[in-house]
């Protein structure tokens, strides 16, 4: 122990061949202190792919024990150790474990660092054909019906192309609920075990891929739709008083109100400002 702060490091890892890892990575490994690995036989299987002999403390950093372990990951840093943080696939906190332990790191003035290394999202984006100027990444979308509804209901006029992950078994119903939600004409691209041996990316509107989906989907799953169409410009004035007065009627503020309308119409808030009070 040195007394001083250690560092975390987010060490991103392969999403398929091992190949792909950066340079950087089997340094880290090799040079930590301690290991905090979502899954610690797919460690050893990294650490045997990359040819790395390490002599670090190995502790499992998953889900179920992320919030009782970080405590001890924390006092590790603060004891002035080097923590590298894996996952299974990917950068650690994104739609992985590793949130906490970077927000408590944080705090302390502990210093965050990463091997940047393949990712699913930018990945799927880029091969998906959609556009890539501008895009959102979503995460797993609610599991429950009801919850995934109203999450895409919000994103209905969303117009940056959006990126989700999903499991190969729910691919379908979302499939269907964002087609629902979106409309039929909306393009999307199903990316499944992307850059491994039987990588596979399925283009096409969000029913003709629901349909591909329902005959049984294996891997993981990465989906990326087009976002919301820019909309025909509603300058009528009367138009836009009375989209006004519907949102508030549905419990909206009037300065809210004015500025949804605003977006939805695709004309300046002072057009719909200047509308509403002329009324």
């Amino acid at each position: 122990m040195t007394g001083a702060a250690g560092v975390l490091v987010l060490a991103g890892t392969p999403i398929g061949q091992y190949a792909d890892a950066p340079p950087r990575l089997a340094a880290e490994l090799a040079g930590a202190d301690v290991i905090a690995a979502e899954d610690t036989r797919r460690l050893q299987r990294l650490l045997a792919d990359l040819g790395v002999r390490t002599e670090a403390r190995v502790l499992s950093y998953f889900e179920g024990n992320e919030q009782g372990r970080t405590p001890q990951l924390l006092e590790a840093l603060l004891g002035g150790e080097r923590v590298v943080l894996v996952t299974d696939a990917g950068m650690p906190s994104v739609s992985d474990p590793g949130y906490r332990l970077v927000a408590a790191a944080v705090e302390e003035g502990v210093a965050v660092t990463a091997v940047p290394g393949p990712s699913a999202v930018l990945t799927a984006l880029a091969v998906s054909g959609l556009p890539v100027d501008r895009f959102c990444f979503e995460g797993f979308a609610p599991r429950k019906a009801g919850e995934r509804a109203r999450l895409l209901a919000s994103l209905a006029d969303e117009r940056r192309t959006l990126v989700f992950f999903e499991s190969p078994h729910r691919t379908e119903q979302t499939l269907l609920a964002m087609a629902d939600a979106w409309g039929g004409e909306r393009r999307a691209a199903v990316c499944r075990e992307l850059t491994k041996t039987h990588e596979e990316v399925v283009r096409g509107p969000l029913p003709e891929l629901a349909a591909w989906a329902a005959e049984g989907v294996r891997g993981e799953v990465t989906l990326v739709v087009e976002g919301a169409p820019e909309p025909e410009p509603d300058d009528d004035p009367e138009s836009l008083v009375a989209q006004v007065a519907a949102e508030e009627a549905a419990g909206t503020s009037r300065k809210e109100a004015i500025v949804v309308v605003a977006r939805r119409a695709g004309v300046p808030k002072r057009l719909v400002y200047d509308a509403v009070h002329k009324r």
